[in-house]
């Protein structure tokens, strides 16, 4: 195995919005990378250096495990692992399907403890480490036609906290960062267009329009590069004229 000089970053959901941004924002500071997402392809056309990408399902422990270790095997150990992935779905409660909850539950929720525990007996062995989740503003207050969504993002909230209690006597730092709206591909995984066309009018309502996923993703490197003594335990983000 080469000896590098950053330790290596793993982010999941790399092919669009936040997870792009981020890494497209680690390389610039010389870390080796591990990127999974399902569009391998968007991932490629990086062409970042010291990078690995694969296509891998968060939900499926094996493959997402499989990928972290060949990445290990060739960078060393995980120092940081970006649980990214995830759908939004928004639907009306009394009339979604129930297989757009379970999606949303399985990606936003079983994708982030998979990630977790991937990771945490070696940072635990090691005392140090950051495992970085993201959530959403609808982790921590609710919105209309959000309810799936929200029970998820609530979830990655609340199991974050108890990582977070389970880890810190082992010095692993573990942080949630809580998006408010920002302009990402992931409004487009809702399959009711009068729910996405009324989203974009309340977006432009709150005024949540100049905030960017690159925003995002400084933030969560800033979370990252502070000393490992130094946890930004859980950090809501959102555009200043956001008022909701």
């Amino acid at each position: 195995m080469e000896t590098y000089n950053k330790k290596l970053i793993v982010i999941t959901g790399a092919s669009s919005g936040f997870g792009l941004e981020m890494a497209k924002e680690f390389a610039k500071d010389g870390y080796p990378l591990l990127l999974l997402a399902r569009r391998v392809e968007r991932m490629e056309e990086l062409n970042l250096p010291n990078t690995i990408c694969r296509k891998v399902d968060v939900t499926n422990k094996d493959e997402f495990e499989g990928a972290v270790r060949e990445a290990e095997a060739k960078y060393g150990k995980t120092d940081l692992i970006v649980n990214n992935a995830g759908v939004m779905l928004l639907g009306d409660m009394a009339s979604q399907d129930p297989q757009e909850w379970k999606t949303m539950i399985d990606v936003n929720i079983m994708g982030v403890m998979n990630g977790m525990q991937i990771v945490m007996n070696d940072m635990k062995e090691r005392k140090s480490g950051t495992i970085i989740n993201l959530a959403s503003i609808a982790g921590v207050q609710p919105f209309p036609n959000h309810g799936a969504y929200c029970a998820s993002k609530y979830g990655v909230v609340g199991l974050t906290k108890v990582a977070r209690s389970e880890m810190s006597p082992f010095n692993v730092r573990v942080i949630s960062i809580c998006p408010g709206a920002v302009s990402t591909e992931l409004l487009g995984h809702t399959t009711d267009q009068n729910i996405i066309d009324g989203y974009n009018q309340w977006k432009e309502s709150v005024g949540a329009v100049n905030i960017t996923a690159n925003d995002i993703a400084q933030t969560v490197k800033y979370a990252y590069q502070l000393p490992q003594s130094v946890l930004l335990r859980e950090v809501v983000i959102t555009d200043t004229m956001q008022d909701a």
